[in-house]
């Protein structure tokens, strides 16, 4: 499994080993050991999630707060789509940055989005299935949300129209405004 930092260096980008035929193919798609010594973190995944999007959801951007908050090792199992980080951690040089991403079935990339980042992503093909495991149980009380335009961060999502968003999305909080890190 080839791991690359991304601009946000605890951002990191997977690829694995790809192993195809004409009978159909085979990819490790998590090693445990890989993951720690790219990240130099020791993580226990308890939680996977599955969500189907079509062309132009964009869910995002999310994030908890502690105790709960959750480091985020996502994929694309069908489909394409544009997959963003934002530091959120306030004591941090990269606080307010983003990085994105496209990641796809073809491409097999997975992204680990670490605690203390906001996450979202906006599905470019005409559906995509979205799997991710978390190092911490999904908590309400501890969700929140910014808004996926906001000026401040000045995300460059490769769309061009106004994507679909979930009530809750709509009612995401400006960066300036968020609860972080």
């Amino acid at each position: 499994m080839q791991a690359l930092h991304l601009a946000i260096p605890e951002v990191v980008l997977f690829t694995p080993k790809f192993f195809g035929d004409d009978r159909g193919f085979f990819y490790e798609s998590f090693i445990q050991t890989a993951f720690e010594e790219a990240t130099g973190l020791k993580r226990s995944f308890i939680q996977d999630n599955h969500s189907k999007s079509q062309r132009g959801v964009l869910r995002g951007l999310h994030y908890q707060l502690d105790p709960m908050a959750q480091g985020k090792l996502v994929r694309v199992i069908q489909g394409e789509v544009f997959d963003v980080a934002v530091d959120i951690r306030k004591n941090s040089p990269t606080f307010g940055k983003w990085v994105g991403e496209v990641l796809s079935a073809e491409n097999r990339k997975q992204l680990w989005v670490p605690e203390g980042f906001a996450h979202g992503f906006v599905t470019l093909s005409e559906t995509a299935e979205f799997v991710y495991k978390t190092t911490n149980l999904y908590s309400p009380a501890h969700e929140r949300a910014i808004i996926w335009n906001d000026p401040d961060l000045a995300i460059d999502w490769p769309i061009d129209m106004q994507p679909l968003l979930s009530g809750k999305d709509e009612q995401a909080l400006l960066f300036k405004n968020a609860e972080v890190f």
